[in-house]
């Protein structure tokens, strides 16, 4: 079992690169300390949530900024999820203190004062507008930007990959490397949209999860199933979930993948068991994820979590939303040639920015080599 929180734990040095605000005692605090975040946030992963869980450790107050749906088709492609689904996904998460919709596609230090944050923080892979401009540019000039590292193992462009090749390496293989090729015939892929290999560590876990047993009068609720690519529709059932009680705690049990594609069938589940412990620990109405829960409720189970022995127990909520994995997954599959041209331009973007680098780093060493000479 996994006991979550509402607060990230202290991040190591390795990941924040410098020390947490929020790690010093109240009285030695100057203020407190503002940080900005914005994105497409697309088909939430919990690679998102990696980088908002190391912003919020960078600081005390985190203020994320979402794109509209108009942005993000201008700059990259047509979002798979609308605005007010990407809004609520990260509401839900639980180191967002603040939410800002329709953010600019390019920050800037007049988004930074209005919202009177200190700096901007993002992954270390590149952001580029339509006409392949840095969108960070201005903030990493004037000093009001900071870089944490990018998640490794996960993009939204592999998961889609695994829907559409229904690929099934990634249940027992968690180091598995699919790369879903968007280009006909690419001259090379941008580390930042090809996927490296993710392996799950027990420190990854502990610093999603801040360990927040239940207290005297909390009322215990627990839910199971698979959560797999957690979206929309889990959030609203587990909102509805955790307004049951008055001091509701929380329990999710994930079972494991081959508990879910013997029910499920096909290549599900699209997320492993690793990745959806993940996503569902960084949601703000879980307190405690069971992993590779029991497919059947037992008496073993509820005597475990202390609920009482007696039963009527059970409730069917209805989460007022018709969002499921099969439905979004159907709405990849449709729009599979307009998500193939977003990627294979995005990666277009990215190649071009790092010939350029390239190119640039080639010079300067050249430069250094005459003059030495």
């Amino acid at each position: 079992m996994i006991r979550n929180g509402s607060h990230a734990v202290e991040e190591e040095e390795e990941d924040q690169g410098e020390p947490s605000s929020s790690s010093l005692s109240p009285g030695k605090r100057k203020r407190v300390i503002r940080v900005w975040c914005d994105g497409c946030y697309d088909m939430v992963h919990y690679g998102h949530s990696n980088q908002l869980r190391q912003a919020k450790a960078m600081g005390d107050y985190l203020v994320v900024g979402v794109h509209t749906d108009e942005e993000i088709a201008k700059h990259k492609g047509p979002p798979v999820f609308t605005q007010a689904e990407r809004y609520k996904m990260i509401r839900a998460t639980k180191w967002v203190d603040e939410i800002v919709e329709g953010a600019p596609y390019v920050t800037t230090l007049e988004t930074l004062d209005k919202y009177n944050c200190d700096f901007c923080m993002h992954g270390d892979d590149i952001t580029l507008t339509v006409d392949g401009k840095d969108t960070y540019d201005e903030v990493k000039r004037m000093g009001r930007y900071r870089e944490c590292k990018r998640t490794q193992g996960v993009s939204t462009t592999d998961l889609v990959g695994r829907m559409l090749l229904l690929t099934k390496s990634h249940h027992s293989n968690v180091v598995s490397r699919l790369y879903y090729n968007f280009g006909k015939d690419p001259k090379g892929h941008s580390p930042w949209t090809g996927v490296s290999q993710f392996l799950q560590t027990s420190q990854k876990i502990i610093q999603f999860a801040s360990g927040k047993e239940p207290q005297p009068g909390d009322t215990i609720i627990y839910v199971a199933g698979a959560f797999d690519l957690f979206h929309i529709g889990h959030v609203d059932f587990l909102e509805t979930v955790h307004k049951q009680a008055e001091k509701p705690y929380v329990i999710v049990g994930l079972h494991f993948d081959q508990e879910v594609n013997r029910y499920k069938g096909k290549n599900y589940p699209i997320m492993n068991i690793h990745e959806r412990t993940l996503s569902v620990l960084a949601c703000r109405y879980v307190s405690e994820v069971v992993i590779g829960a029991p497919y059947a409720v037992g008496k073993d189970l509820l005597d475990h979590f202390k609920e009482p022995k007696k039963r009527g127990i059970f409730r069917i909520l209805d989460s007022s939303s018709n969002l499921t994995t099969d439905y979004i997954m159907q709405r990849i599959i449709e729009n599979r040639l307009q998500f193939e041209a977003r990627n294979q331009k995005k990666e277009a973007k990215e190649m071009a920015v790092i010939e350029a680098l390239k190119h640039k780093e080639d010079s300067l060493k050249t430069e250094a080599a005459l003059t030495n000479n």
